[in-house]
């Protein structure tokens, strides 16, 4: 119509509806720096990835992003983890705000990569009930596969997130 503007995105360019995403046109200031011209003029893709996919995605990764709720408000760390089945399986010290927040609390993990230079990649979010892992056969087993906890001190202890509900997308520039 007459008169009418598109949409502006974040940095001040026309959003444009390319597939199932929208993607900025470049703009003057973007067009000087190494691949954000090139990212913004082509067309990306978002997929929805099955649950299969996302397990194998996890399964490849050791650090990946815990999110739970501290004071109300929602918080994200990193852990190093362990893909044990459907069961996101990470150590952290008694005293940690992890171990604190996690005991039985509804949280989500988070997993991806991307790459800004040619904009493709992929995101994997879990959502489940966590606690804490007390059984010894169980426990005897994870110290070969498990990462190193992130937290130093006290003996850690394990939690585990079993994956009640997967997402995950992939992101292709096309």
């Amino acid at each position: 119509m007459v008169g009418e503007q598109e949409p502006a995105t974040a940095n001040g360019g026309p959003r444009r509806e390319t597939g199932h995403t929208t993607t900025a046109a470049p703009t003057p200031t973007s067009r000087g720096d190494p691949g954000i011209g090139d990212q913004a003029q082509s067309t990306a893709e978002l997929v929805e990835l099955d649950r299969d996919a996302c397990l194998r995605l996890l399964a490849d990764r050791q650090i990946g992003r815990l999110v739970f709720t501290e004071g109300a408000l929602p918080a994200a760390q990193p852990v190093t983890y362990l893909l044990d089945g459907e069961e996101i399986i990470f150590r952290t010290a008694d005293d940690s705000k992890r171990a604190a927040a996690t005991r039985n609390a509804v949280v989500a993990f988070q997993v991806d990569q991307i790459d800004p230079t040619i904009g493709s990649g992929w995101s994997v979010l879990g959502v489940g009930q966590a606690y804490e892992v007390t059984d010894p056969d169980r426990l005897a087993t994870l110290p070969d596969r498990a990462p190193t906890p992130q937290d130093p001190g006290p003996p850690p202890h394990t939690i585990a997130i079993p994956l009640q509900r997967h997402t995950g997308r992939q992101l292709w520039n096309v």
